[in-house]
């Protein structure tokens, strides 16, 4: 019984954007009523991009109260409520990824002010896959045949093959801050890879 590990890489061809707006004010509510203004604005600058509805979906609603802190003379501390976080999370799916650097440049200009994360992923990647499996089954081949002749048997049929979980790693990159002067944020989309393990039980004669 032996395992075997196989990898393919392919160029991404989606990116995954994620942008948000933090808006702060005295209470929730106000904060909240500020919060919509710059998350519509790119809305609505998303389309002109090529960017469709289907790919733009809410990632998450934050409401978090800021403290501030004093320190007391015994020792502890004194917290004094100054003003209430909202911060809207938006998740884009970008099918030209070469726009990825000018999506994140418009957004900041518009105002997302926290986030920025990407991760490339493919819509597709059952050919990478079906590659990866086949490099699996020949690492355990090879394994076996080692290990049968270094033991003085030799190999007989496959008798059994399980196929693990498969495990896509892509590559994420960690946006920084930008410069909305620039033409477009710096955005290197690299190669996602794809990795497979197999357990094959071999017949020994």
């Amino acid at each position: 019984i032996v395992s075997g590990e196989g990898e393919a890489t392919v160029e991404p061809d989606l990116a995954v954007l994620t942008l948000s707006v933090m808006r702060e004010a005295k209470s929730a509510r106000a904060a909240l009523d500020a919060n919509p203004d710059a998350l519509a604005a790119v809305l609505a600058a998303l389309p002109s991009a090529g960017i469709k509805d289907r790919d733009l979906q809410t990632a998450g609603i934050q409401i978090n109260p800021r403290y501030n802190y004093t320190n007391k003379p015994d020792g502890g501390q004194d917290a004094e409520l100054v003003a209430y976080q909202i911060t809207n999370t938006l998740s884009v799916r970008l099918r030209d990824i070469d726009k990825a650097g000018e999506i994140l440049d418009k957004a900041v200009t518009l105002g997302v002010n926290q986030g920025g994360n990407i991760t490339f992923s493919n819509e597709d990647p059952a050919a990478t896959l079906t590659e990866a499996r086949k490099k699996a089954v020949a690492d355990a081949v090879a394994k076996a045949k080692t290990l049968a002749e270094a033991a003085g048997v030799s190999l007989g049929r496959v008798l059994e093959i399980s196929d693990q979980n498969t495990r896509p790693m892509p590559m994420p990159l960690q946006a920084k801050a930008f410069d909305a002067a620039r033409a477009a944020a710096p955005v290197q989309a690299g190669e996602n890879s794809y990795a497979v393990q197999v357990t094959v039980t071999f017949e020994l004669k």
